[in-house]
């Protein structure tokens, strides 16, 4: 499974809509259940999926779904 894939799975599970379907471009501006709280839960279920650890600059930089997918990556690659 892709990281994209992954990524829209735990938003589904986080916001809880099962027909959620992300695209790079999205944004909390696209989602209306990507709160505050919910940008905090899905940083930490993507720490836990993948395996990584995002410092606080990462959490503050990822504005979007394309930030969030390019820090993964390059966590991933470290």
């Amino acid at each position: 499974m892709n990281t994209l894939n992954r990524i829209q799975n735990i938003f589904r599970d986080i916001i809880d809509d099962s027909g959620l379907i992300l695209s790079i471009e999205s944004t909390p501006d696209d989602i209306e259940a990507w709160d505050s709280l919910a940008h905090i839960n899905i940083i930490a279920a993507c720490e836990e999926e993948f395996g990584i650890k995002f410092d606080i600059r990462d959490i503050t930089s990822i504005k979007g779904v394309d930030d969030l997918f390019q820090t993964i990556e390059r966590k991933i690659k470290q």
